[in-house]
């Protein structure tokens, strides 16, 4: 039994030196890009995304945790716009930060947990195809910024496939609601 247990704290202790080591070494910063072609013009997608009163139609936040409370700013359009908001997995804000009907808009966005702030820069921007458009979603920030080196590391990968599955579905809600004109 003693030989058993002896094993199984030695494995363990090399499980977390690797993980410390991998953690330390691996990559903190991120960039996800999601990209969706809409059978619209730029104008007419640009009325869904510089609106944040409208975001709750196609942005997949509150469908994936419904205990989100948005308190929108004194404006809710164009440069200027922002929102904050409240729920069960932690708090956040955003701030649009540029706006263009042609080219798309930008964002930051911090997400706010137990008092540390993980701020983030995003964009969403139209690249005219013919009679569609091509529309890109990025976020890019430092999981650094508020965790430990050692854990960021080991983070990254998980937060990169969270958000690009939320993205994802994001750009399909819409596309849903720019095609359908809703």
């Amino acid at each position: 039994m003693k030989k058993v247990l002896t094993r199984v704290l030695a494995v363990s202790l090399l499980f977390a030196g690797v993980a410390a080591v991998a953690g330390w070494l691996m990559p903190t910063t991120y960039k996800i890009e999601r990209v969706v072609t809409i059978d619209a013009a730029p104008a007419a997608i640009h009325a869904h995304v510089h609106d944040l009163e409208r975001w709750p139609a196609w942005a997949p936040w509150e469908e994936e945790d419904p205990s989100i409370v948005t308190t929108y700013g004194a404006q809710t359009v164009g440069v200027g716009a922002s929102q904050t908001w409240t729920s069960d997995q932690g708090d956040g804000e955003l701030t649009l930060t540029r706006s263009d009907p042609a080219s798309g808009i930008a964002y930051d966005m911090a997400f706010i947990m137990d008092g540390a702030r993980a701020p983030s820069t995003c964009a969403m921007t139209y690249a005219p195809a013919g009679g569609s458009t091509t529309v890109t979603w990025t976020m890019e920030g430092d999981v650094h910024d508020f965790m430990p080196r050692v854990l960021a590391g080991l983070m990254t990968p998980l937060m990169d496939a969270q958000i690009s599955s939320m993205f994802d579905k994001g750009l399909q809600n819409l596309k849903g609601q720019v095609e359908s004109g809703s």
